[in-house]
């Protein structure tokens, strides 16, 4: 028996590294009414990341905490999406996600912005590795809700390099043209 769970847990051992940081959202504790009184059980709702760029959330179920957070865990590491990054800080462009009743809009924001995103939201961008962002939720407050419209929005987001792949394009061709302040001044003198 112990050599076949070695056996089928093995490739496992590999995949999970340390350098996922976890963050718990939520915990929720429901009631099962039953001949002798209550049965407790936990559901954890865990936001798992590396900070730097790929990020996962998962729900765990148990009659215990520690085995929820550790179900929730596991599940967020399977479910992870990787994002581009702007400068390894804040995102590409402006991006809107929806999921049930709730509405997400985050921004990019200039450099020492900081987070500006509130709790569920917050604990995705910090694991995802963003340093500056604007975000607001609007619609539902639920956590689950909330967690999901971020995803869904952080995987609509596109990188200027993939954008010009699609299109068969340069990246210089893709971004916007920057006039260049100081060149602009010495024409004048």
């Amino acid at each position: 028996m112990a050599e076949r769970e070695n056996r089928r847990g093995r490739g496992r051992d590999r995949e999970e590294a340390p350098e996922f940081a976890d963050r718990l959202v939520a915990i929720n504790r429901v009631s099962k009414t039953v001949k002798g009184g209550k049965r407790f059980g936990f559901a954890a709702l865990v936001v798992v990341g590396d900070q730097k760029g790929r990020v996962g959330f998962g729900k765990g179920k148990a009659k215990e905490v520690p085995e929820a957070i550790r179900k929730a865990t596991e599940q967020a590491k399977r479910q992870m999406i990787r994002v581009q990054l702007r400068e390894g800080r804040t995102l590409h462009h402006d991006i809107e996600g929806r999921h049930g009743a709730g509405k997400v809009v985050m921004r990019t924001a200039p450099e020492g912005t900081g987070i500006i995103a509130g709790g569920p939201m917050r604990a995705v961008f910090e694991m995802l590795g963003v340093k500056d962002v604007v975000s607001k939720s609007l619609g539902s407050q639920n956590p689950y809700n909330m967690i999901r419209a971020t995803i869904n929005g952080l995987q609509k987001e596109q990188s200027p390099r993939s954008v010009a792949a699609r299109r068969g394009k340069k990246v210089a061709d893709i971004l916007p043209k920057r006039e260049e302040a100081p060149a602009a001044a010495e024409a004048e003198a």
